[in-house]
């Protein structure tokens, strides 16, 4: 078994699709005004309308809703990407970089429909010390 891809029900995919490409800074691939992809080496995000709900059977997802799940990119330097997107998600910053007890650089904001999302960075031992200091 191999886990590719989360997909988020949203009533304006058009706002996410700008969202999450200028967050990665990576393409997100719009097929129908209802379906985008943003494809990563790991993993995709797809973006669907509540539209293609219909599709599964009906209302069986509700847009701008999740309390339980984050969405987690690892990047490269969690703290230049803060200062790269500080303008960009200002108004919905949650958690500006902090190292976590499990070793990882953390950032958590909110994507426009108000789902978390974390850009993380490991940390070694040495860098944790660093960081706590």
């Amino acid at each position: 078994m191999n886990f590719v891809s989360i997909r988020i029900i949203t009533s304006d995919v058009q706002r996410l699709v700008r969202f999450y490409g200028e967050i990665t800074g990576m393409p997100v691939t719009v097929y129908t005004e209802d379906f985008a992809e943003l494809a990563t080496p790991s993993c995709t995000l797809a973006i669907g309308s509540t539209r293609t709900l219909m599709l599964f059977g009906g209302d069986i997802a509700r847009p701008a809703d999740n309390h339980t799940a984050i969405l987690e990119f690892r990047v490269d330097d969690v703290d230049a990407e803060f200062i790269r997107l500080s303008d960009f998600i200002r108004d919905t910053t949650v958690q500006k970089p902090t190292t976590m007890p499990w070793g990882n650089r953390s950032l958590l904001f909110r994507d426009p429909d108000g789902n978390l999302v974390n850009f993380f960075t490991p940390v070694t031992a040495e860098a944790i010390r660093k960081f706590d200091e």
